[in-house]
């Protein structure tokens, strides 16, 4: 087994853990750990809440959190002899549940506490509570059904240079200074209406083992983890598993990686938001450096290889959405949001066919290995997105007869 370079204590906040992780990014968030090009290592994450959610049967904890805390992330890891312009390459060998925490969550966020993709269907709490067996997954709050996971980070990337982090932050100011009837993420909405960007909060910032004297200053500039940006970040992408390849520019000396938000498992999209299996976990890792691979390859974001251990299932049913607003009957020029939320409204209208009630549906589409597509983008004005749930992962027989 790799040594573990990160531990963390599932009894302890991240701001207690021995080696104190963080929840903003900033360039001047200190490494707390050190690896050279070619090294295997392992690093432990606790869930992107830090422990907010509990094994139980009550949605208040989903209704409650508080979301200024998210995401807790483990790391700096400082990679030796990584410079700006450089290509960080992360070898994604192994990912899993600790030990003794062998269970996730999938939540439907509160209307008043962010929402999700069809909050204006679902405003309410839910809460999906799920066992692990090995690869397999099952809930005694969403009955027959069972799957594998494509277990995954929801959350990794280097840090920011002080000219990117400024950049993120000018630009999703102006954002939001398009709607200033909109608060801030985390700290409710303004009606039914959803925020624009989550800008720096210095509330509950974690900012690992950087100087007291120092926090003020970097909280108040720190960025909020919430979106996927030109560094990687959140992107939730399911397919980041076992025996992926990713590349990362780097923009600092040191590379600065750092990751958490891990998923048993997730659908494309992650619809309800706090949508993934969400755990707590370990993810084992290689890491190497292509030098000045950013110009070489002309890149901008990162890009990733997929590894090839994942469950592959073999028949679906697909549905379609076109971009037609639900509630108004707007047509709408080539949108793939309306598109896909209306593929997503006819899967779960389905499925309440067949005695889920729409929050377990909308759960489910969230967390399991569905495939979501832009199926059509040039026949206007429709824009066409489809999506595909494995049929397999049911104990009945689901399709039309």
């Amino acid at each position: 087994m790799p040594k573990t370079l990160f531990k963390v204590d599932l009894t302890k906040p991240m701001d207690q853990q021995e080696l104190p992780g963080h929840n903003r990014w900033h360039p001047d968030i200190p490494a707390v750990v050190s690896v050279n090009p070619g090294d295997v290592f392992r690093i432990e994450c606790k869930d992107w809440t830090d422990g907010q959610i509990k094994n139980d049967d009550s949605s208040d904890d989903i209704r409650d959190v508080d979301l200024t805390v998210v995401h807790v992330l483990s790391g700096p890891i400082w990679v030796n002899g990584a410079e700006p312009g450089d290509i960080l390459v992360v070898d994604l060998l192994d990912i899993g549940a600790l030990q003794g925490d062998e269970w996730g969550f999938t939540g439907i966020f509160d209307q008043k506490n962010g929402g999700g993709f069809l909050t204006d269907h679902f405003p309410n709490p839910a809460k999906a509570i799920w066992d692990f067996q090995g690869i397999y997954t099952s809930s005694r709050h969403i009955p027959g059904v069972r799957f594998a996971g494509i277990t995954h980070p929801g959350l990794i990337g280097c840090a920011p240079s002080h000219e990117l982090l400024a950049t993120w932050n000018q630009r999703e100011a102006e954002l939001v200074r398009t709607a200033p009837d909109r608060r801030t993420y985390g700290a409710g909405l303004s009606g039914d209406q959803p925020v624009l960007a989550a800008l720096p909060n210095p509330q509950n910032a974690i900012l690992g083992t950087l100087p007291k004297s120092e926090y003020e200053r970097v909280a108040a500039e720190a960025a909020r983890t919430v979106p996927p940006r030109e560094h990687g970040g959140n992107c939730d992408i399911k397919n980041l598993s076992r025996g992926t390849r990713i590349y990362f520019p780097v923009y600092v000396e040191g590379a600065k990686l750092s990751m958490g938000d891990i998923h048993f498992s997730q659908g494309d999209g992650e619809i309800s938001f706090c949508g993934a299996i969400e755990m707590s976990g370990y993810i084992d890792l290689h890491v190497d450096i292509i030098k000045g691979g950013v110009e070489k390859y002309g890149m901008t974001n990162p890009i990733f290889k997929p590894g090839p251990v994942e469950p592959r299932y073999s028949e679906y049913l697909v549905f379609e959405g076109i971009s037609v607003d639900e509630f108004t009957g707007k047509q709408y020029y080539m949108d793939v949001h309306i598109a896909y939320r209306r593929a997503c409204l006819n899967a779960i209208e389905y499925l309440k066919k067949f005695g889920y009630t729409g929050e377990q549906a909308y759960l489910l589409l969230s967390c399991a290995p569905v495939e979501g597509r832009i199926s059509g983008i040039v026949d206007i004005p429709n824009a066409c997105a489809t999506l595909a749930i494995p049929t397999e992962i049911f104990d009945k027989n689901i399709l039309p007869v």
